[in-house]
């Protein structure tokens, strides 16, 4: 059977988180394309369960992870099949070499820039729900109560002592300070 590489990048690009194109290209018994599909439904019950029960469940903030690992697998997969020599890819697969024009290129440039945003997408998810996960007891242990201390001030002790206002209208003044203004200017 041929094995078209355009065929294989672009069944990378739409389905390589399913493993299409390892089944197109070495057929339904290929151990490695049964890896994706199980990665893929986990992180898609992942977005499904964080949908239901909210952003703040764990497990739905380590399983959607896979989901974007298995879409960046696929792109990397396409990439690959795409930036294959022709020559090469014909002897690989034991057909005479063809000349496959901008079919292949074309799926490596949407891969490229699928699988870029979804990887860079997917650690910035995972690295931002495991430093929230990190400051969850630092939070719960501030939201606590406080035990008090036993040898603390009383508010009867503070409401007794005095304030800086009458401080000040009991502190000695200079001399100088007490005369009137007319007697100083006579000197």
């Amino acid at each position: 059977m041929r094995r078209d590489k355009t065929v294989a990048t672009w069944l990378a690009v739409i389905g390589g988180a399913l493993g299409l194109h390892r089944f197109y290209l070495h057929g339904m018994r290929d151990p490695v394309g049964w890896l994706h599909p199980p990665a893929t439904l986990a992180g898609l019950a992942g977005v499904v369960r964080m949908a239901n029960l909210g952003q703040d469940d764990r497990i739905a903030w380590a399983l959607i992870p896979l989901l974007g690992l298995s879409i960046s697998a696929g792109m990397a997969g396409a990439i690959v099949h795409a930036l294959t020599p022709d020559d090469r890819w014909a002897a690989r697969h034991g057909q005479p070499p063809r000349a496959t024009r901008w079919g292949p290129v074309l799926g490596a440039i949407s891969a490229l820039f699928l699988g870029a945003g979804v990887l860079l997408a997917t650690i910035a998810f995972g690295v931002q729900k495991f430093f929230e996960w990190q400051l969850d007891p630092a939070r719960a242990a501030a939201a606590a109560p406080r035990p008090t201390v036993a040898s603390a001030p009383s508010w009867s002790t503070v409401a007794s002592a005095p304030s800086w206002s009458t401080v000040a209208s009991a502190a000695p003044r200079p001399a100088a300070a007490l005369q009137p203004s007319a007697s100083r200017s006579t000197r």
